[in-house]
């Protein structure tokens, strides 16, 4: 049986407020339809494995007081010729639909998780609408009295990947203060108006002015990496994201902690070294621009909000004189360090290079975003008050439609807790075809593993892979 609620109508709040860089930045790409930042299907759905009785009017309670302690969540981007805007509305309910997962035998636990998988990528599948309050939807499906899977959807001109964290960490506390448990810490929330607010600051204004020189410097004569599609942007102007998801395994996850380990790095920068590897293969180039997402929450007290903070961060390394892949560790360490100290936004950066991504607007070619995914508050096993909240990271499950992502590919990587290494590959699919995404992910696995195997051999000389597209190269003028 399935219980949907909806929401009323609500108005908007008497509060009105500017919006922030990175949602400005949305809206330069904003064309007024279905297919921009703004569309149904620019959301983030994530899913969490709860063991205990789920009371569902407790939690429908919950989610209701989240939408009160987040205001991202029921704010409207206000896109208008006489001047955008943030538009905080009134709190209102939260939809929450309970469905009936039973079938499953408990014993069975990988049918239990392939059913979560198959429920997240419905909901992925479908919109959310970017005019109606909430941003936030749930669903509960359970499979029987004290095992269930939860899963939250919301856009993402509200939220982030890291705030989708935050926002269950919130919920199970709320959830356990409304069941009897009122000494379960939460602290003060601080709204994203405050960010809007602070990037205005004569303190933010002072360190943007730094950090612009360095990037007007650094990205001199840069061009962003660009991918050659299976077809022309013009003749498939309706697209969707399709996703390819995988599995580099234990071993090579734990060769890449280890090796991080060895140069005083990060797993995110030893991939992300392989990938530069793998795309100078490709291209046969050693200017090498990855463009990757960052949290863009450098400062602390944003650390616990919930809002549309993400950013990217175009990292320039040269892989010449490089002749090992640790070497190429080490340099790609330097990169990091140096841009990840003076990150700003990137409508920002692109002010100061702003030949940087043209590349990818030509018809043809397409962005490949490189994402290792690396979010804190995660839940694996956690209890906190009657329930226990486990997030559902390994997915082995594809989609031909799911969340929308910008124009091309985006590539992520994650180490989950149980030290696995998996990843999936967003793609447009009216620009790539299914199998250019899988020759892509097996050919980035075999370079990383015979880098991971051997990191003080000798690197080969560099020639673009046979068949290459000739404009693939990375940061060709």
């Amino acid at each position: 049986m399935t219980v949907t609620e909806t929401p009323p109508a609500v108005g908007a709040h008497g509060d009105e407020v500017p919006l922030s860089v990175q949602q400005e930045f949305l809206c330069l790409w904003d064309k007024g339809d279905d297919m921009g930042p703004f569309g149904p299907r620019f959301h983030i759905v994530d899913g969490w494995r709860v063991r205990g009785r789920v009371d569902t009017a407790l939690l429908r309670a919950a989610l209701d007081d989240v939408v009160v302690r987040h205001e991202a969540l029921r704010t409207t981007v206000v896109r208008e010729e006489g001047g955008r805007r943030q538009s905080i509305h009134d709190p209102s309910p939260v939809p929450l639909e309970v469905r009936d997962l039973s079938g499953t035998d408990r014993a069975d636990e990988e049918a239990r998780h392939l059913r979560s998988e198959e429920l997240l990528n419905e909901l992925a599948a479908g919109t959310v609408d970017v005019r109606r309050m909430p941003l936030l939807r749930a669903v509960l499906g359970r499979f029987d009295e004290d095992d269930a899977v939860l899963a939250l959807v919301a856009h993402h001109t509200a939220v982030d990947a890291w705030s989708m964290q935050v926002l269950l960490r919130d919920l199970a506390a709320l959830y356990a203060r409304r069941a009897g448990q009122p000494d379960i810490p939460l602290e003060p929330a601080t709204q994203y108006r405050e960010y809007a607010l602070w990037q205005r600051s004569p303190e933010a204004r002072e360190a943007e002015r730094s950090a612009r020189a360095f990037w007007r410097r650094r990205l001199e004569g840069a061009r962003a990496l660009a991918l050659p599609t299976d077809r022309p942007r013009s003749a498939e102007p309706d697209f969707s994201t399709a996703w390819h998801r995988f599995r580099y395994g234990e071993r090579l996850s734990a060769a890449t902690t280890d090796l991080a380990r060895q140069t005083r790095s990060s797993a995110f920068i030893v991939l992300l070294a392989a990938f530069n590897v793998f795309l100078r293969r490709r291209t046969g180039e050693t200017d090498i621009v990855v463009p990757t997402f960052t949290p863009g929450r450098g400062q602390a007290r944003f650390q616990n909000a919930v809002g549309s903070f993400f950013n990217f961060l175009p990292l320039r390394t040269d892989l010449s004189g490089c002749a090992t892949f640790r070497e190429v560790v080490r340099r790609t360490r330097a990169v990091c360090l140096e841009a990840y100290t003076r990150e700003i936004p990137l409508a920002h950066v692109l002010q100061e290079a702003p030949a940087l991504m043209e590349r990818t607007a030509v018809d043809g070619l397409a962005s490949c975003v490189f994402q290792v995914i690396q979010t804190p508050f995660t839940m694996a096993g956690e209890r906190v008050g009657p329930l226990e909240y486990s997030a559902i990271r390994r997915k082995v499950l594809s989609q031909s439609v799911g969340s929308d992502i910008p124009d091309g590919m985006l590539l992520c990587l994650e180490i989950t807790s149980c030290g696995d290494l998996i990843g999936e590959l967003g793609f447009s699919s009216n620009l790539f075809d299914g199998s250019t995404a899988e020759a892509l992910v097996a050919g980035f696995r075999e370079v990383l593993g015979e880098l991971l195997a051997s990191p003080d051999a000798a690197l080969p000389d560099s020639r673009p892979h046979p068949g290459t597209h000739p404009d693939i190269h990375p940061n060709q003028e």
